[in-house]
């Protein structure tokens, strides 16, 4: 009977001690991730984000194997948000946790997120405009298309009466593509106006190759995609297919400048023209419009407001501005091209709230040659081939051929605010 216990015993235990180490090494990764996070000030989740009630946790990690992000860990034997930044909303975690100990929340209580207010319909508290997608805090790519889709089947039941379009659709990423979708369907009069010139909404600005986690969703006209985890090219690509193969029309370049009420409905005002329509549905993201530097020269076709190809700018003089992770991203992709010669123009003294990764990228492109930093600089002055700058009270000039402004975006609070639009501040609630 001993031999037969201790048979059995031996393996057990062994295999309970390599859980054990392998459990001990899990925590003190996540340790490290936290404190790196903690050193550089991205304590702050961009959106919805989970909250861990330790007292319910039961430390299974099955919350932390279900993100792809890994920006879960446990520590002391309990799930925590270990890298807060890069985590996207998705809510997988709270999906796997087998005792429903996480929540998702807007906001944190020191830092609160503005939410403007939805009903079921996704109508606002202003009759006949409608919010979807990830303005009404929610990023996960299968969700805001299912919100398309179900705010223009809303829509569909206040149709027009006159010479005015049925609805005016704000943005072209996931939410907005599934509701020009759902107008199709339901044979309404519409216009899907995009600030830029691609589709995608913020997926366009996802890095390369980053891997989208979605799930598989219904679209209208097309029915059900099953996507699964897949790449932010593949995902555009998904999409430009689908814009082909049923003859979408987006109108780029038109950004929306206000919303005025009118009789029973609305004008749209944008950048080129003007729509009167009986309803609107915005389904532009949180990044909102890009934030500008306010300098002679900016109306110039060099600049720009994100990175697409660093290939593009081979063998060319190119500023990049701003002291952001995209800001440090794209500047060290352009200068890996060949004959670049690359300048990073930052305010700040030192770059605050980065990655680590990137602080050790920009670093090493700087003291290799490859990147010119100016810590403490700002742009005075753009011109068609030269840029001015001052750093530390002193002017000069450098040659250029295009520039990069990586500032950030304005979100469209005041607009919705300007329509009526209740807006929300949420701390760490749901």
């Amino acid at each position: 009977m001993m031999q037969l216990w201790t048979a059995y015993a031996i393996p057990l235990s062994a295999a309970l001690l390599i859980h054990l180490h392998r459990r001990r090494r899990r925590e003190v990764h996540a340790l490290a991730v936290l404190k790196q996070s903690q050193e550089t000030g991205l304590t702050e989740p961009p959106s919805l984000h989970p909250v861990v009630d330790p007292g319910l946790c039961c430390g299974a990690g099955a919350c932390v194997q279900a993100c792809p992000e890994e920006a879960l860990g446990i520590v002391n034997g309990k799930a925590q948000l270990v890298n807060p930044s890069i985590c996207i909303g998705h809510g997988a975690c709270a999906a796997a946790c087998p005792v429903e100990a996480i929540k998702l929340v807007f906001g944190t209580d020191k830092r609160g997120m503005d939410i403007p207010y939805v009903k079921p319909s996704f109508e606002t508290n202003v009759r006949g405009i409608y919010i979807a997608g990830e303005l009404g805090g929610m990023g996960l790519v299968r969700k805001a298309a299912e919100q398309g889709r179900q705010a223009m089947e809303s829509i569909a039941r206040n149709r027009s009466t006159g010479e005015e379009l049925d609805v005016v659709i704000i943005g072209a990423g996931p939410a907005g593509l599934s509701a020009t979708l759902g107008a199709m369907e339901q044979k309404l009069s519409f216009v899907t106006l995009e600030q830029e010139d691609s589709l995608g909404g913020t997926v366009y600005h996802y890095p390369r190759n980053k891997i989208v986690m979605t799930q598989p969703v219904v679209l209208p006209l097309v029915g059900k995609a099953m996507l699964g985890e897949i790449s932010k090219e593949s995902l555009l690509a998904f999409w430009q297919d689908i814009v082909e193969r049923v003859g979408m029309k987006i109108d780029f370049r038109q950004r929306v400048e206000k919303v005025v009420a009118s009789g029973q409905g609305f004008v749209v005002v944008t950048s080129a023209g003007e729509f009167r329509c009986r309803n609107v549905l915005i389904a532009m993201g949180r990044r909102g419009t890009p934030r500008k530097l306010d300098v002679p020269g900016e109306e110039l076709p060099k600049v720009v407001y994100r990175l697409i190809d660093p290939e593009q700018y081979r063998n060319q003089h190119v500023l990049v501005v701003g002291g952001g992770d995209s800001a440090i991203e794209a500047a060290v992709a352009i200068a890996g091209e060949p004959g670049t010669t690359v300048t990073l123009s930052y305010r700040g003294e030192a770059f605050g709230r980065v990655k680590q990764k990137n602080r050790e990228r920009v670093a090493e492109a700087a003291q290799s040659g490859r990147l010119r930093v100016l810590l403490g600089s700002t742009v005075g002055g753009i011109e068609t081939e030269s840029v001015d700058l001052e750093c530390n009270g002193e002017r000069f000039r450098l040659p250029n051929d295009a520039v990069i402004v990586c500032a950030g975006g304005i979100l469209p609070t005041p607009m919705l605010k300007e329509m009526g639009i209740r807006v929300e501040a949420k701390f760490g609630t749901e």
